[in-house]
């Protein structure tokens, strides 16, 4: 609910998924015209719009009224799309099953004691569950980002000391919870990098909807990103480029 509370600001600072990814949903799940697709916390739609583009025929579950709020009129134009608010542990699934279970970046946040098995029991057989994992990798401008994690130990006591970022091979694959649930056949992963340049505004803007710095006391949120913004103005001319790692992980329902 932390995104709900900025979902304006979420809907504009966010990036969205890098286009290869969707060609990969087309060919691996069949999400292309026509497909029934069931999608697990859209947001504001940044995965929705290139499925709607592609002529899927989507379900989207929502829990912040706000972001389906904005989700509802960024994907207006689109006949078969229907954004739905509510937590998907307490929706009731229709009687006709889905093609693909789709949750861009936001599977983590479902009760881990739901989400596999409700995801599979709302797809027909043989049907799809791919998720999408958004880490931060080691890369773009990686020395400033070691300057900045100093920034995290001063003002969020919680940071581990000496934090740096992995570089995305060394970012694990995991498909435990979904061989766990035996409803699933093994998964298939497909990983996507690519460095993202934003101005020290933007930036800010990109932390200011993350759910860790929203939960921050008022106080500690501006000496952090003050502290960050002098970083990149001092160091960097006013501009950090960000590593990104999108990871799309696909399983097909057995059971």
């Amino acid at each position: 609910m932390t995104f709900n509370e900025a979902a304006e600001l979420y809907d504009r600072a966010r990036p969205g998924y890098p286009a290869e990814m969707f060609d990969d949903l087309a060919s691996l799940a069949g999400a292309g015209p026509g497909c029934r697709v069931l999608e697990l916390g859209p947001g504001t739609g940044q995965a929705t719009v290139p499925l709607a583009e592609r002529g899927c025929h989507i379900t989207a579950v929502e829990l912040g009224a706000e972001m389906a709020r904005v989700a509802r009129r960024n994907l207006a134009r689109f006949e078969h799309v229907e954004v739905v608010t509510s937590a998907f542990e307490d929706w009731t699934l229709p009687a006709e099953p889905f093609d693909v279970v789709v949750s861009a970046t936001a599977f983590n946040w479902i009760d881990p004691v739901v989400r596999v098995t409700k995801a599979a029991d709302a797809l027909r057989d043989g049907g799809v569950l791919a998720t999408i994992a958004t880490h931060h990798a080691a890369g773009g401008s990686e020395a400033l980002f070691a300057e900045i994690q100093e920034c995290y130990e001063r003002f969020d006591p919680s940071t581990p000391p000496g934090l740096r970022l992995r570089p995305a091979a060394q970012i694990p694959q995991d498909a435990e919870e979904i061989d766990r649930s035996s409803r699933f056949g093994p998964a298939v992963f497909r990983r996507y990098e690519r460095d993202l340049a934003y101005s020290t505004a933007d930036y800010l803007d990109v932390l200011r909807t993350y759910s860790n710095h929203r939960l921050m006391t008022p106080e500690a949120l501006d000496g952090l990103l003050g502290c960050i913004s002098g970083l990149i103005d001092r160091r960097n001319g006013g501009r950090i480029v960000k590593r990104y790692l999108t990871e799309l992980r696909l399983a097909h329902r057995i059971a």
